[in-house]
């Protein structure tokens, strides 16, 4: 008997047997899925009213409005028929559906359903109910991925999927993966009137902000324009005070001499510009020294003193290694012996390392560089940022670790993101169906 192992608040241990589970109700998707790859005993079909059925095309699976499938193709008796085919759970569902005043159903040629609680073909389309004929083994499976407790519902068997199989879909994810993000670079795009370097500036924040200050970030590239930050390049004193201001950071009484300066400086620019201070609050908990936003923010001020127009520079890079050198900066002296203001520290360079830079490729570059490919059609840069994440490392995190003792290993960062967005995107909302690993593992040995 397979069992399934979850913890509870009191910390001990139990074993609950999947037999007592509670049922997954059967759903249109469970039986979308079930129709689409014919996981049905097809031998010797008929229709709820006895007439003998063939199936010669399920048709095409329709994510749209309208019937579930179209152009399907079947047999009854000796007669052959085309159109659209629709599912329910129940045969009643059409009725409550409302299909009965839609003109898109008028080509059903055949309602299947799970189970036909109605006394009578509605609309004269032929009934045929599939409750009976699908393997219990297949609904069994799928009742276990849904209870599953684990990292992932097919944590346990992944072993069973093949190396061809994960590769390729892995490369259906990544490309999902930065479509998904390309949306998130419209929405920018769409408040700042399709600026791309203005999107880039705005991302890049974020991106240094990490996860924690990563709102307060975005709200402070949005509060400077590009046009504010190109009138102070090669001035890294006043893009800090810039930068750091509008985060919130200049607003207590200094004992040194920088953060007063820095302080001066800002409140000079702010009057100047008519800055509008950021409503959020940077902060300084649950991270590292090195991530602290005073540190980040000091490092993304260093980098816009150094450079100009970064996504027209990006586009033109020819690898990710070429990308990382240009992010690789350092901030000013005063940060050699500080993390924050008025608290000196021993002596260490706050550069930008090769983890960050490569995060900052992952998590804005390559999301951008894709995007812009996309709305231009321009696919050499869709391939290109593609092919800058084959040659990063993959990330480190909790996430990959888990993937790696599940036996999904990474071997680069388009691996790592595509298992990022499987996890997220998938299997966090129980999408086994849509899964093509968990697809494999409910039809295997069917």
């Amino acid at each position: 008997m397979v069992s399934l192992k979850c913890q509870v608040p009191e910390f001990k241990t139990y074993y609950f047997p999947l037999r007592l589970l509670k049922p997954h109700p059967m759903t249109e998707k469970l039986l979308q899925f079930i129709w689409r790859f014919q996981y049905y005993n097809r031998k010797g079909l008929f229709l709820d009213t006895g007439e003998p059925l063939q199936i010669v095309f399920p048709g095409n699976h329709n994510f749209h409005q309208g019937p579930d499938f179209l152009e399907a193709k079947i047999k009854i008796y000796d007669t052959v028929l085309v159109g659209n085919i629709e599912l329910h759970v129940h045969a009643s569902d059409w009725i409550k559906h409302a299909h009965n005043d839609d003109k898109n159903y008028r080509n059903v040629i055949v309602h299947v359903v799970w189970e036909n609680d109605m006394a009578m073909r509605i609309n004269d389309i032929p009934v045929l109910t599939i409750k009976k004929l699908v393997p219990k083994l297949l609904l069994t499976r799928y009742v276990e991925l849904m209870n599953n407790v684990s990292f992932v519902p097919c944590e346990n068997i992944l072993s069973q999927v093949n190396d061809i199989l994960w590769s390729s879909w892995k490369q259906r994810l990544i490309v999902e993966r930065l479509q998904r993000r390309s949306q998130a670079v419209a929405e920018y795009l769409s408040q700042n009137n399709q600026h791309w370097e203005e999107t880039f500036w705005w991302m890049l924040a974020r991106n240094f902000g990490m996860k924690v200050n990563a709102e307060v970030f975005e709200a402070m590239a949005k509060s400077i324009s590009i046009n504010i930050l190109a009138k102070h390049k090669g001035q890294h004193h006043q893009l800090e005070a810039l930068l750091l201001g509008q985060c919130g950071l200049l607003e207590y009484e200094f004992k040194e001499d920088y953060p007063k300066m820095l302080q001066k400086e800002y409140r000079f620019l702010k009057n100047k510009y008519r800055l509008k201070h950021v409503d959020m609050q940077a902060h300084l908990l649950r991270m590292r020294p090195g991530n602290f936003p005073t540190v980040r923010l000091a490092q993304l001020a260093m980098l816009i003193s150094e450079s100009s127009h970064l996504f027209s520079k990006v586009k033109e890079m020819h690898s990710a290694k070429e990308a990382g050198k240009l992010l690789v900066v350092t901030a000013g002296d005063y940060w050699n012996y500080h993390y924050v203001f008025d608290e000196e520290s021993s002596f260490r360079k706050k550069s930008v390392g090769k983890q960050m830079a490569d995060n900052v490729i992952i998590n804005t570059i390559v999301p951008v560089l894709f995007a812009y490919g996309h709305f231009h059609k321009l696919g050499n840069l869709k391939e290109k940022a593609l092919k800058w994440l084959e040659e990063l490392l993959p990330e480190k995190n909790h996430t990959i670790d888990c993937w790696k003792n599940a036996g999904a290993l990474s071997i680069n960062a388009s691996d790592s993101q595509s298992l990022i967005e499987l996890k997220s995107q998938y299997c966090d909302q129980r999408r086994c169906l849509d899964c093509a690993v968990g697809g494999r593992l409910l039809k295997s040995d069917l």
